[in-house]
């Protein structure tokens, strides 16, 4: 096998990695650049079309897929069924240009052949819902595409299951290291555990509406975030965006919008949504519990609402901002952008104080290092990380390649 990675090797997000076998060829991951614009041409990876077995996708988060629209929708894609469904969901909300998902279903350790690649996933712990790591075996030689992956999360059983039933007999082991530019090397994340713990501390202390800006597909957190409501007798709040994403999830143990404890709140500029595009019957899915905006305003300290921007000239209307708190619950580096301002403003403007209570969708260094030691690879690649140069320190049998550089397995 040949292998080309044609973004990653020195930087996190946009992941593109192109491997070929005997003249066939597949993609894994074909994301969107951190930043990116998804209608920017340049920024699609250089492959032959023409002899591309397929494209797998190791998980629903847009640095990972997010240029997929530029492919020929002839092209088979091999995800994960929920994943798919995830992208399906968002797609109306946030206006994005659905890709083709015509392909194979991922599902864990049943492998996909693809020409004369077989791929076989392993279901991992991460941020994003159905996230995989990929075994590509061809002509003999075996590579471990990591994915992006944590051992801290609430799915941390399958990290511990594969630390001790590794894929055996690895040559190169394509590893993430999100967390190498962000942590020191023996600090560990929090766990969703404790996370739930800190939220209910946080609802607990609050006299009237608590508000966390977490993604609604962050699921893990949606969990957490719900779990902590029911320990602090609060309800929790979504929209209809949240409520159409938790339903994708097709997982009955995972937040509905029909579920005791949870309520569905529509947002003027929703309804306005709903209208124009005719999504009466998504409504109707989710009306079950449904409230509207006065009473939010008499009993709003009895919700915990999952904050979008879009919910913040509702509240105001419904003056229910008094004795209000505010959880941040996302990546750092989001509210250093610009469009954030016009959040903190508003808080500011509410005399709302902004707490933070998160943890990373990636493995610290500690587990990264448990990860490559039960994998062993002959050679360990660096990949989806802003300190590469790290690796050699921490990891046996590093490998440094280049982007766009060829070279044999």
């Amino acid at each position: 096998m040949n292998v080309r990675i044609h973004r990653g090797t020195k930087q996190i997000g946009g992941t593109c990695v192109e491997i070929e076998n005997d003249g066939e060829r597949i993609a894994i991951d074909y994301g969107l650049p951190l930043g990116g614009n998804a209608a920017d041409v340049s920024l699609v990876p250089s492959i032959d079309m023409e002899s591309l077995m397929g494209v797998v996708i190791s998980h629903p988060h847009i640095d990972h897929y997010g240029l997929m629209h530029h492919m020929p929708g002839g092209v088979p894609v091999a995800m994960g069924a929920a994943g798919k469904n995830l992208i399906r969901a968002a797609v109306p909300f946030t206006r994005q240009i659905l890709p083709p998902l015509n392909g194979p279903n991922l599902e864990h350790m049943q492998p996909t052949q693809l020409g004369s690649f077989r791929i076989t996933p392993y279901l991992m712990d991460h941020s994003a819902f159905d996230a995989y790591s990929l075994l590509i075996e061809a002509n003999g030689k075996r590579i471990f595409y990591s994915g992006d992956f944590r051992a801290h999360g609430r799915k941390s059983g399958l990290f511990e299951k594969i630390i001790q039933d590794p894929p055996e007999d690895v040559d190169v082991l394509l590893m993430e290291g999100s967390s190498l530019s962000r942590l020191d090397d023996e600090v560990t994340f929090p766990t969703e555990q404790e996370l739930e713990n800190q939220f209910v501390a946080s609802f607990k202390a609050t006299s009237g509406l608590a508000m966390v800006h977490a993604s609604a597909q962050n699921i893990d957190r949606i969990v957490s975030i719900y779990r902590a409501c029911k320990r602090s007798g609060r309800t929790l709040l979504i929209d209809l965006y949240a409520a159409a994403i938790l339903e994708a999830t097709g997982n009955n143990s995972i937040p509905q919008s029909s579920w005791p404890g949870v309520a569905l709140y529509v947002p003027e500029c929703q309804r306005r949504l709903i209208k124009r595009n005719g999504w009466f019957d998504l409504l109707e899915r989710h009306s079950k519990n449904r409230i509207y905006l006065n009473k939010i305003g008499e009993t709003s300290s009895q919700y915990v609402a999952l904050f979008r921007p879009l919910l913040m000239a509702d509240l105001e209307k419904a003056d229910c901002l008094c004795g209000a708190s505010f959880v941040y619950s996302q990546w750092e580096g989001y509210l250093k952008e610009g469009a954030y301002c016009q959040i903190t403003a508003w808080l500011k403007k509410h005399d709302i104080p902004l707490t933070r209570i998160h943890t990373s969708g990636h493995a610290s260094p500690v587990d990264l290092k448990r990860f490559s030691s039960a994998i062993s690879p002959k050679s360990l690649v660096p990949i989806h990380s802003f300190a590469p140069e790290k690796y050699e320190a921490l990891f046996s049998n590093v490998l440094y390649k280049n982007d766009a550089e060829w070279w044999g397995v």
